[in-house]
């Protein structure tokens, strides 16, 4: 799920999606009529609870559903909380100023963290309940989502005391990596991140392989499968564009047996 302000253009963005056990998707990606500065479009609300620790996720109504070709809409309503498992961390930690300004174009403020989610989804005449691990993202500043070439934005949480978030921004300037590992209670800032990654036909990301580099020079390597994925466009201005390729993943780190789960976002400009 996201939301997204931006009253210079007037604008609300909204996206929220559920890849549901049948296959089947279910959600929405608008662009809506900026109603002020809240955390809630179209019904979906972003209620905090307590400073960079809790917040609700809420909604009830009806929302668009794709199902082996088919599209339709579904009654929806969920109510979930996040509850942040690690301390916020803040992407200055880890880029140089060259490199902060070479992204202000995209989110000259980043905060990441991962967190556990509880609570129950209902989805028509099904009802599931949540209780899993997830991430939260909080940027701001000048958002241009096609001024990169190319990010990768990675999520990933083994259990409550071990994830790690990585982004990479492939500028046409230069590169930027940042992102944290989670780990023996503490955020170690990546500096670095290697990465290979093995498309599908349809250009959608399929397995990637990285090494991450923390500031102490430690090399963690990791290993990503996809196993469903959604695609979206952003257009941008100038008849510029992008498409993005939202997936969940399977992670696997140093060859360990622990298996983790998270997103693999990869952005592409037209």
């Amino acid at each position: 799920m996201r939301l997204g302000l931006k009253p210079n253009k007037n604008e609300k963005m909204l996206f929220c999606f559920f890849m549901m056990p049948d296959g089947s998707l279910v959600g929405t990606k608008e662009s809506l009529e900026f109603d002020g500065a809240t955390l809630n479009a179209k019904g979906v609300a972003f209620t905090k609870v307590e400073d960079e620790k809790v917040w609700n996720l809420t909604f009830d109504g009806e929302l668009p559903m794709h199902r082996k070709g088919e599209d339709s809409s579904v009654k929806v309503k969920f109510d979930l909380r996040f509850e942040g498992a690690n301390p916020m961390f803040n992407y200055r930690d880890c880029v140089t100023a060259d490199k902060e300004a070479l992204a202000a174009s995209v989110a000259s403020e980043h905060l990441e963290q991962m967190g556990k989610v509880l609570g129950q989804l209902v989805v028509g005449d099904r009802e599931y309940y949540v209780k899993g691990l997830g991430e939260r993202d909080h940027s701001w500043g000048e958002r241009d989502w096609t001024a990169p070439r190319a990010w990768v934005w990675l999520t990933c949480q083994f259990n409550e005391g071990c994830g790690f978030n990585v982004t990479k921004l492939y500028m046409d300037k230069g590169e930027i990596d940042a992102g944290f590992l989670y780990m023996d209670g503490e955020n170690l800032p990546l500096v670095k991140v290697d990465m290979v990654t093995e498309y599908d036909a349809d250009g959608s990301p399929n397995t990637l392989f990285m090494a991450m580099y923390d500031k102490d020079g430690v090399v963690y390597g990791v290993k990503g499968e996809v196993k469903k994925k959604t695609i979206m466009e952003f257009k941008g201005e100038n008849d510029r564009g992008s498409i993005m390729f939202e997936t969940l993943a399977r992670y696997r780190m140093d060859d360990g047996e622990d298996v983790g789960y998270g997103i693999a976002e990869y952005l592409f400009r037209k």
